[in-house]
């Protein structure tokens, strides 16, 4: 026993001390490569975490000096990057897709009609819904017919949305539901005809005459959305996602999910552009809480490039009598935007072609008058009039783009707008240089929910495959460090977040993310095959790779 005194004498004396010293911290991680994305873009190999938040960065040996926490993470030398942000999403959206018809990887309508009957049969009663499909990835490109859907389904309605969100097929048993007749018209929406009888595709407007007589979710199904959509996104290292133009129904029911603990996904939610949202929100004023921010409001000024509801200043290259279209009249545009700014409200519009662009920006430029920090902003702002670019900064209107568009729409995108035109679209460096800063989002579930893949996009402009050679139009690439500033503290700052999220740094929220490996400085072609390994948030460990 006396030869093992000398060893067992410096472990007593530790537990002595420790037991007599108290925790002045919860987390400490340390032997990390902290990307502090401060003002000066810093790096520190450790952090402490004590309440939730941050309460020092720096160096490792002086920190263990210093703290004693309850638990001390290794990080092996991997990267540590802020908690993701995703400055435009559609979070509640995507957890509901998550229940339907998974339409994203077909490649054909063959391929729909063979998932959306393998679907009914694992789910035999009640409408059925799905999203995903994308006739630009199919021979010949053209809207769908609904005439094999009648045939499976006489009865029984069925609705299936195309990726972006803007256009439906519905089959006739929906269409009788909605009483959609041939020769109906709707201001900003298009019934589809051809040779007199419905070909099921409804685009923007004319989606809301079926989709109104949809049975909503119940509770169960609702909650079982976001709590399905948060996991997800906790495993891609987003702890704040941007959901664009949700019902103010829905806010009571994130913040009864968030106070019982089981919703911590931070949430940014901007309210539909309705009577009832406006009346909701001006009646209580801003919500905010420490999971939830709720002080926007989202319109949609047109619709989307690939279901050629974008509305342009010159006819589609690939369809000479048509243009797109608003989807409301410059004289709502008009009241809703100075209203908003009467009452202090942050106003975020959805505009893709350069018309619509073009009327939100001087509907803005006539509220705005000049500089200032109310952070309105374009959300997409996808096709640009190269004389309407400087309204942006003369305004300080703020764009907020999605990488991911560029690299999935770069195939036919030239199509629709020819060569001219496409060359002030997607344009992020440009779009940059007007405030400075640029947030960056996905628009999930129209594309993948990944911020590694929205970095990727932006400094690479290429697909998952590396096409094409040295990038689409790579003239408006993104530094790296312009792209992680992107999806985390100019994102923060989209949201007016930016004191308490979106870089680490002292008495911000404790939410982190660590990498296996660095975006910021392997080989770009690499940067696809990037793992979460752990995310955090309130310095509490979210999720971690099996």
């Amino acid at each position: 026993m006396k030869r093992f005194l000398p060893m067992l004498l410096p472990l007593l004396l530790f537990a002595a001390a420790c037991k007599n010293k108290e925790y002045n911290a919860d987390l400490i991680i340390k032997n990390a490569v902290v990307y502090t994305v401060d003002s000066s873009f810093s790096t520190a190999d450790a952090i402490v975490v004590k309440g939730g938040k941050i309460i020092s960065v720096g160096k490792g040996d002086t920190i263990e000096q210093t703290y004693l926490a309850k638990e001390v993470i290794d990080a092996g030398g991997k990267p540590v990057y802020p908690g993701f942000i995703d400055a435009h999403a559609h979070f509640y959206e995507y957890g509901l897709s998550l229940q339907e018809v998974r339409l994203e990887n077909t490649k054909s309508w063959r391929e729909v009609l063979d998932s959306v009957g393998a679907y009914a049969r694992r789910n035999p009663e009640g409408w059925i819904t799905g999203r995903g499909w994308d006739q630009n990835k199919w021979v010949g490109k053209e809207f769908p017919d609904k005439a094999k859907l009648d045939s499976m389904f006489p009865v029984r309605p069925v609705i299936l949305t195309r990726i972006d969100g803007h256009a439906l097929i519905a089959n006739q048993a929906a269409l009788n539901i909605a009483g959609i007749k041939p020769g109906q018209a709707i201001a900003g929406g298009v019934i589809e005809t051809i040779n007199g009888k419905l070909t099921g595709v409804l685009v923007d407007n004319a989606k809301g005459l079926v989709l109104k007589k949809v049975p909503p979710p119940n509770d169960s199904v609702t909650n079982k959305a976001l709590l399905a959509a948060q996991k997800n996104c906790f495993g891609v290292g987003l702890t704040t996602v941007e959901d664009c133009g949700l019902p103010y129904t829905m806010i009571n029911t994130i913040a009864q999910l968030q106070h019982k603990g089981q919703l911590k996904m931070r949430l940014y939610v901007m309210l539909s552009d309705s009577p009832d949202d406006y009346a909701y929100l001006f009646k209580r004023g801003v919500y905010k809480t420490p999971g939830l921010d709720v002080r926007a409001f989202k319109m949609y000024a047109d619709g989307a490039l690939g279901s050629r509801g974008a509305c342009l200043l010159q006819p589609y290259s690939d369809q000479k009598n048509a243009s797109g279209f608003l989807l409301s009249s410059q004289q709502h545009f008009q009241q809703v935007a100075e209203k908003l700014a009467a009452k202090g409200f942050q106003l975020c519009t959805h505009a893709i072609g350069d018309s619509a662009n073009r009327v939100i920006l001087k509907v803005y430029a006539s509220v705005l008058k000049g500089k200032n920090d109310r952070r309105w902003r374009i959300e997409h702002a996808q096709v640009l009039a190269p004389e309407d670019i400087h309204m942006f900064g003369d305004y300080s209107i703020i764009p907020s783009v999605q990488p991911t568009h560029a690299t999935s729409d770069m195939y036919w995108a030239g199509e629709r707008l020819g060569k001219k035109r496409l060359k002030t679209s997607y344009a992020y460096k440009q779009l940059l240089q007007q405030n400075g800063w640029l947030p960056l989002g996905t628009d999930f579930p129209v594309e993948n929910i990944s911020p590694i893949y929205t970095f990727y996009a932006a400094v690479e402009r290429r697909d998952l495959k590396g096409f094409p050679t040295g990038g689409f139009q790579p003239e408006n690439a993104l530094t790296r460090e312009e792209a992680l500033k992107g999806m985390t503290i100019w994102a923060a700052k989209a949201n007016f977040e930016e004191k308490e999220k979106g870089s680490i740094e002292t008495g911000k929220y404790a939410d982190f993310v660590i990498l296996d490996n660095d975006i910021m400085k392997i080989d770009g072609a690499n940067i696809p095959h990037v793992k979460v390994l752990k995310t955090y948030i309130n310095g509490e460990k979210v999720y971690e790779k099996k």
